[in-house]
């Protein structure tokens, strides 16, 4: 890697290139993002994060790994990235990088404290992978760390509705003024208010 590289997670825009990666995206459009589902083993998470910045780093990319077990699915995830993408170009991020912006907004938090336990953990993972934008190799080159699975963990049983509505602070109030499967867009809706009220 050249010694002058921007780190990935810079806020200021190279003035070497025309426009910063972020900038080449379409933040609202979703089709720059690329989320897939993946399990890990994770020992050391500090050491496990710093190779994850490696790779994203090497690929210009941001990669983004969000606990799936406390997301309402894969939107979740996405609209996490796109509001934290919207404030790196708005210049209103609370945190240093968009990585962790991100996880501010999945966990409709402003406190780093909280959105921490929104991303990877010591032990078993169970994660949404973001890479954005999308780059060619990020999958195989994450490979050595994490196995990426196809499948649905869009399904919100009764047991994680629970525990998405006491972890979002919704109540049976207002999952009553909904139709039955409406825990994702309430949470959602947390996310939205999140970034009105910063």
């Amino acid at each position: 890697m050249a010694d002058n590289k921007k780190p990935v997670d810079s806020l200021e825009p190279d003035k070497g290139r025309p426009a910063s990666h972020l900038q080449d995206a379409v933040p609202t459009g979703g089709h720059a993002c690329d989320v897939r589902t993946a399990t890990c083993f994770v020992g050391d998470r500090v050491a496990f994060l710093q190779k994850i910045r490696a790779i994203a780093e090497l690929f210009d990319t941001h990669i983004i790994c969000f606990n799936s077990g406390m997301l309402a699915g894969k939107r979740h995830a996405r609209t996490a990235l796109r509001h934290a993408v919207r404030s790196f170009h708005n210049r209103s991020m609370v945190s240093n990088t968009v990585e962790m912006e991100a996880l501010l907004f999945a966990a409709g938090s402003r406190q780093c404290s909280v959105a921490a336990l929104f991303g990877v953990h010591d032990g078993e993972n169970s994660m949404f992978v973001c890479c954005y934008p999308t780059r060619d190799g990020v999958w195989d080159t994450l490979t050595p760390l994490m196995m990426v699975a196809d499948e649905n963990r869009d399904l919100i049983d009764p047991h994680k509705r629970a525990y998405l509505m006491k972890l979002f602070g919704i109540t049976e109030e207002e999952i009553a003024t909904c139709s039955k499967d409406c825990i994702t867009e309430l949470v959602l809706e947390r996310i939205a208010l999140l970034e009105v009220y910063r």
